[in-house]
């Protein structure tokens, strides 16, 4: 998907969710947005002041609904350009009947995913780490997500990555102003000191937020979570005591669990992905091969592996499956209601827990929210939110080691810095290529 927000054409869209509300907004932003409030409500209200007014198709003179009106004048809007935006009831005609009048408007059509936002991005209201915490704050579905994305959005990476490109900048122009004197050692050799002072800071201070164990990544797509185990050890039941509804089914018949089933949970306002798998056993078939595979390359990516085990088997008959994972990993002993008549099993576990009963569940969910908040740290310190800023970030610090590592040839040492210069502002859009655009606009909804 490729648009061109700089077109002249005025965009109209339901910003609003899809369906039957209470209230349904539309809006319209372009050259044209003052003549579509003039056309449809006889006139246009004061800047910034909520009007009641008929809305009436221009065409049959028919009545579309009673709503408010808003004009925004432009520059002094979202998008920065002329904006109106309408407010009428909910139904799903209402919005309709609203939609198609707009589309007969001469010089309007209805917005691109992302258009609106795209074309705030063009007329400097917003940077494209900020629109991309807009993105992410449509999206959130917990506290933490809200708080992290909320700070995106008011432009706290790009502050910083503007504060570093300062620094860069001043490094840029002694190392060209050791160019320039290349003549005068002193004065190069002096210059090109300076430069590298700025760099090393500059260097570092990348370094140090790039090693957070990517902890931003993790809050904004989930915390994941995976239940390993044999066959018939009750993940399933697990699965769905925990998301409090039937998400997997559960049989006495082993391997009933053939893919990975998810089921995305707010733990103590922490994104929590947790995540069912086929039991660990000798395959008997090629589908369920499969399925084990899926479930040790999920548990190899997974933030916290819960190996579950048994607890009806006895602690000679428990068989703790051995996964491999780059997370934390806990053995949970299931079937908790039963251990007694298998003689106890004291020592297999790190956490006994009950999917019948319901034992243990509540400890069990601090334990899971305990490493989750663990891994994720405070939401103060995590600038980083998406693999897109921790590409370039790489890049440019990649650049500055690189200008540190060389000690002569300093016009190639002043194209380092240039890349690294380049790199940071592609995470604010300063420099992007097109495609990058249409990946960030085009994954969010129409209206936005």
């Amino acid at each position: 998907m490729a648009f061109h927000s700089t077109s002249n054409d005025t965009i109209f869209a339901l910003s609003s969710a899809a369906g039957r509300a209470g209230v349904a907004l539309v809006r319209v932003s372009g050259d044209r947005a003052g003549d579509v409030i003039d056309v449809l409500s006889a006139r246009r209200p004061e800047a910034r002041v909520a009007v009641l007014r008929k809305l009436v198709d221009p065409q049959t003179g028919g009545l579309i609904d009673h709503g408010l009106v808003l004009w925004f004048p432009g520059p002094a809007s979202f998008t920065g350009e002329d904006l109106a935006e309408f407010q009428v009831h909910g139904g799903r005609a209402v919005a309709a009947a609203l939609l198609r009048v707009l589309g007969r408007v001469e010089g309007c059509r209805l917005a691109e995913p992302g258009e609106f936002s795209m074309r705030a991005f063009e007329n400097g209201k917003i940077d494209l780490s900020q629109a991309e915490g807009l993105a992410d704050l449509i999206d959130a579905e917990t506290e933490t997500q809200r708080v992290q994305a909320l700070r995106q959005a008011g432009g706290v990476l790009f502050r910083l990555t503007e504060r570093w490109r300062a620094k860069l900048i001043e490094a840029m122009a002694l190392v060209e102003a050791a160019i320039d004197f290349s003549d005068e050692v002193d004065v190069a050799e002096g210059a090109v000191g300076q430069a590298e002072e700025r760099v090393r800071e500059l260097g570092d201070e990348i370094g140090s937020h790039l090693n957070d164990d990517h902890r931003g990544e993790i809050l904004r797509e989930g915390f994941q979570v995976v239940l390993a185990g044999a066959p018939n050890v009750g993940k399933s039941s697990l699965l769905n005591v925990l998301a409090r509804r039937d998400v997997a089914i559960v049989s006495s018949e082993a391997g009933t669990t053939r893919d990975v089933i998810e089921v995305r949970l707010d733990l103590e306002g922490l994104p929590v992905v947790v995540s069912d798998t086929a039991g660990l056993r000798e395959a008997s078939g090629d589908v369920e091969r499969e399925g084990m595979r899926r479930t040790l390359a999920r548990a190899q990516d997974a933030d916290l592996v819960i190996r579950v085990v048994d607890g009806s088997e006895g602690a000679a008959g428990v068989d703790i499956p051995s996964v491999g994972s780059s997370g934390e990993q806990i053995v949970l002993v299931n079937k908790s209601d039963l251990i007694g008549e298998a003689g106890g099993n004291d020592a297999v576990g790190d956490i006994r827990v009950s999917a019948k009963t319901g034992e243990g569940i509540a400890e069990l969910i601090k334990i899971v929210a305990l490493v989750a908040r663990r891994k994720t740290g405070t939401r103060e310190d995590t600038v980083i939110t998406r693999s897109r800023h921790r590409s370039q970030l790489a890049s440019c610090h990649q650049y500055l080691l690189a200008f540190l590592g060389k000690t002569s040839d300093v016009e190639l040492r002043a194209e380092d810095l240039r890349l690294a210069s380049d790199a940071l502002g592609r995470i604010s859009g300063r420099i992007d290529p097109e495609d990058v655009l249409d990946e960030v606009f085009g994954r969010f909804c129409i209206g936005k």
